[in-house]
């Protein structure tokens, strides 16, 4: 044993020894002032060990909050992609309530397709339809939406059951029109180059005093074999005015940047 132990352990066991052999009163003083000499230290040690639960049960309560919240979050997905589909499935259903109603009323006989391709490079020139000669589609037949005229079939693909329609604004795309109250018949078609918002048509060969103002509708005249009559084309946004003949610059009647379902008239002679 060390001497400093040794030294501990005599003066401890003479302290006891002398304590013992007090009087009862001389006991009960010496117990009185170790209580309260050791008093604050047990009061201390009281009051860290109530702060040490409380800590502990603040713990274990942010960890069930941590849980609880990460619970939330999980839900939360769900409900977001729920609300999503719930979204594509109303959006289906409009444009499938849009197309009966169009099949009611129309003049002609369509076909109802679904567009399921397009090519950013050449969005506002071609799209993929599914559906082709198998149902009864040919080259140069006009392709409608709810809004008007979208475009012509330009060749039938895949064996018969896809076809690329050749959309209104491409510059390729002809067709005879007329200024709904007025005499004035032109032609229109897309224009080359790409578009920053809605693209614009060009109605061209007025005549250089054509009466025609911003805001009346243009309208398909029925000639050139393709596209039936009075099917609406677009809106006139402005006319330039020349020396030989006039233009009116037109906003598209059809929304071509959200195409979803289109109608594809089964005669070109309906």
């Amino acid at each position: 044993m060390k001497p400093l132990n040794l030294i501990a352990l005599l003066l401890f066991l003479g302290g006891a020894v002398w304590a013992l052999t007090r009087s009862d009163r001389t006991v009960r003083e010496i117990q009185n002032a170790y209580y309260s000499a050791m008093s604050p230290f047990l009061k201390s040690g009281s009051k860290m060990e109530t702060h040490a639960r409380a800590f502990l049960k603040e713990t274990r309560h942010s960890k069930d909050l941590e849980t609880e919240l990460e619970v939330t979050h999980e839900q939360l997905g769900r409900l977001r992609i729920i609300a999503s589909r719930l979204h594509a499935l109303e959006t289906e259903n409009e444009e499938l309530r849009r197309a009966l109603n169009f099949k009611k009323i129309a003049p002609f006989d369509v076909i109802a397709a679904r567009v399921i391709r397009r090519n950013p490079t050449t969005w506002w020139q071609t799209l993929e339809i599914d559906a082709g000669s198998k149902q009864g589609i040919r080259s140069h037949f006009a392709v409608l939406s709810n809004d008007g005229v979208v475009g012509m079939i330009d060749r039938i693909d895949n064996g018969g059951e896809r076809s690329s329609v050749l959309l209104l604004t491409d510059e390729k795309c002809l067709v005879s029109a007329r200024v709904d109250g007025s005499p004035e018949v032109g032609i229109l078609s897309g224009q080359r180059g790409g578009f920053d918002g809605v693209p614009v048509l060009r109605l061209k060969f007025l005549s250089s005093n054509a009466a025609v103002r911003p805001g009346q509708r243009v309208f398909t005249t029925g000639r050139g074999g393709i596209f039936q009559a009075n099917i609406l084309l677009g809106t006139i946004d402005a006319v330039e005015k020349g020396a030989l003949d006039s233009e009116a610059v037109v906003r598209p009647s059809v929304n071509f940047a959200d195409l979803g379902a289109v109608f594809v008239i089964l005669s070109p002679d309906s």
